[in-house]
């Protein structure tokens, strides 16, 4: 065990509780910080169920090709927890991260805190002493009571794609989930919104009255789509072409679009070249993310694909669908793995149109919390599924290699993405 993870393990152990959305534990500890949370550079704060992280990343992507320094909080991570703090351009040094868990840990004098609430504080001191121009910050859970909601006056807020998710915390309709979400809208700060159901949109609608903001909507105010390849952007200013996102699938023009937007709406010194060289360079791990190399890549035949998505839910998995729909016809393997808080019938349904020729089920390795291999199996051959239980990674791999030229792709969780990562000696950067 590294010495982050032993760190992280013990401050676990400091709430009964994973997750319980309240600011009433941060904010003291926050004071005792000298409230960082009041001295970071500008934010742009990111909420939304679908395409968070991605926005984010073309945001980076956007203004980092203006020249500028980028903080960026996200989570989870996939291999190294590092990945969640960004300082600057850079992921955090393990020699930093430590030093701010251990003095959080010291203020924090054992009373009781979520482990995200207790990293989230040392990610803020870490930002509030790094020099950046900018933070894009993302919710880690819903938006009034998370965390990361201690922000008074960003600059901007965005709440992408709102759908099912979390429900056992935010909620068990649309409107409530909505909800959640739209409290991170700020008065006075302008808000970009992504394309939204028609109850997620009134009640964002109607928080974004009660705070006299008027925000831009995605497929009102301005649009994209894909076009020969490339982005054809337009809002009320006119229209403009920039290069397809180097991100894979459909819905990355929708994501791509959306940071367009905020990009303009926010006013970020940003041109029309830094968009389109952002466009040609982001990054994103585990988001249709080919493996081309490394060792897992090495188990199967040359002429088979190997793909990598973490998509865990149902809007999740029609993203992976319309993805695949795009690409030539090639016989289907999936490798799944998914938390027990998920439903894989809903995810399955989506690719019942590639008629998959295996779902080869895994459980992952190290959370307690996933659906067992045998019983995910089982749950997709009720859904009419040709499905087998494995017991590693590697052993789905190996079945999967039995498919001619095959195109196998792992999904169904992103802590089941950085197993993958991890085992096939891909570190994210």
């Amino acid at each position: 065990m590294s010495r982050t993870d032993a760190i992280l393990k013990r401050l676990s152990g400091l709430h009964p509780k994973l997750i319980d959305l309240s600011l009433d534990r941060i904010l003291p500890l926050l004071d005792r910080l000298g409230r960082p949370q009041d001295r970071l550079p500008p934010v742009i704060h990111v909420a939304g169920t679908n395409g968070k992280g991605s926005t984010v990343a073309y945001l980076r992507a956007f203004l980092e090709a203006a020249g500028a320094r980028v903080h960026v909080y996200t989570s989870p991570h996939l291999v190294r927890f590092n990945e969640r703090i960004r300082l600057a351009g850079k992921l955090v040094s393990t020699r930093r991260l430590n030093a701010a868990l251990h003095e959080v840990e010291a203020l924090n004098a054992g009373a009781g805190i979520t482990l995200f609430e207790i990293t989230t504080a040392a990610a803020f001191k870490l930002f509030a002493e790094t020099p950046a121009d900018f933070l894009l910050l993302e919710t880690g859970l819903g938006g009034r009571f998370d965390t990361t909601n201690v922000v008074a006056k960003p600059i901007g807020t965005i709440i992408t794609p709102i759908d099912f998710d979390h429900q056992e915390y935010l909620g068990r309709s649309l409107r409530e989930i909505a909800d959640a979400k739209a409290g991170i809208l700020k008065r006075g700060a302008p808000a970009v919104i992504g394309l939204q159901k028609p109850e997620a949109r009134d009640v964002i609608s109607a928080t974004a009255a009660q705070l006299h903001i008027e925000p831009i909507w995605q497929g009102t105010d301005f649009s994209g789509r894909a076009e020969h390849g490339k982005l054809r952007y337009m809002d009320g200013a006119g229209t403009q072409q920039f290069p397809g996102p180097a991100l894979v699938g459909a819905h990355q023009f929708d994501n791509a679009t959306l940071a367009i937007a905020a990009t303009r709406h926010f006013g970020l010194p940003v041109g029309e070249t830094a968009i389109a060289t952002g466009m040609r360079s982001v990054r994103w791990s585990a988001r249709m993310q080919p493996l081309s190399l490394g060792k897992l890549r090495a188990s199967l035949p040359e002429r088979h694909e190997l793909w990598l998505d973490g998509g865990h839910n149902a809007h999740g998995a029609a993203a992976i669908a319309a993805s695949l729909a795009t690409m030539p016809a090639r016989d289907l393997v999936l490798i799944l793995g998914m938390m027990n808080t998920r439903d894989p019938v809903a995810f399955l349904e989506f690719f019942r149109p590639f008629k998959p020729r295996a779902v080869l089920t895994v459980s992952i390795p190290g959370e307690g919390n996933a659906h067992d291999a045998e019983a995910l199996a089982c749950l997709a051959r009720g859904a009419g599924h040709d499905a087998i239980a494995c017991r590693t990674l590697s052993a789905a791999l190996a079945l999967a290699a039995q498919t001619d030229n095959a195109r196998v792709l792992i999904c169904g969780s992103l802590y089941l993405s950085g197993r993958a990562l991890r085992e096939n000696g891909t570190l994210p950067d």
